[in-house]
């Protein structure tokens, strides 16, 4: 396997990660003026990465992406709890994508994704228990 495919893999999935904890992380802080949990979020969205972003960049090919339609799930959101849990879920998922990819090229950041997961799966049930 090519190097470059890792990476895209990695880039794709730094995207989502980042981008799902800033959608609830804005909902805490616009919306319920929510100061802890909108830091936690925001802290878990900065991470430093032992690859140099050009690298990542380089192999970005949104335009040749065989997935990037939605799909009719991802278009459907009712309530702003649909959107925080929909969001969550894609922060974890990309998580454990990176913290396995991570295994192949410093297992110091595949830890800190695994830690960074765990503490989003704690987030989701402090959140969720508090909105229902």
């Amino acid at each position: 396997m090519k190097k470059s495919n890792i990476f895209r893999v990695i880039d794709a999935n730094i995207n989502r990660y980042k981008e799902g904890i800033r959608v609830v992380e804005d909902i805490y802080r616009y919306v319920y003026n929510n100061k802890q949990i909108s830091s936690s979020l925001k802290n878990l969205r900065h991470i430093k990465l032992p690859i140099d972003i050009k690298e990542l960049l380089s192999t970005r090919d949104s335009i040749n992406d065989v997935l990037k339609s939605s799909t009719k799930s991802e278009q459907n959101r009712e309530t702003i709890e649909d959107i925080i849990i929909a969001n969550l879920k894609r922060a974890q998922e990309s998580a454990r994508v990176l913290e396995e990819v991570f295994k192949l090229i410093d297992i110091k950041t595949s830890e800190v994704f695994k830690k960074n997961r765990y503490e989003l799966y704690n987030m989701e049930k402090d959140i969720l228990l508090h909105l229902f």
